[in-house]
């Protein structure tokens, strides 16, 4: 599961996968139209 979310808590982006999805690219997709600081938790 991806979640993206703003500085104030709210929701930009969800994404639920099974387990063969490339996370690159499925991440790249995500980021695509975003701008500013992006921070990974590897969870």
């Amino acid at each position: 599961m991806y979640l993206i979310i703003n500085d104030q808590g709210g929701i930009i982006s969800v994404k639920v996968t099974i387990v063969n999805v490339d996370d690159k690219k499925l991440v790249q997709d995500m980021i695509n139209n975003l701008w500013g600081s992006l921070y990974i938790d590897k969870g």
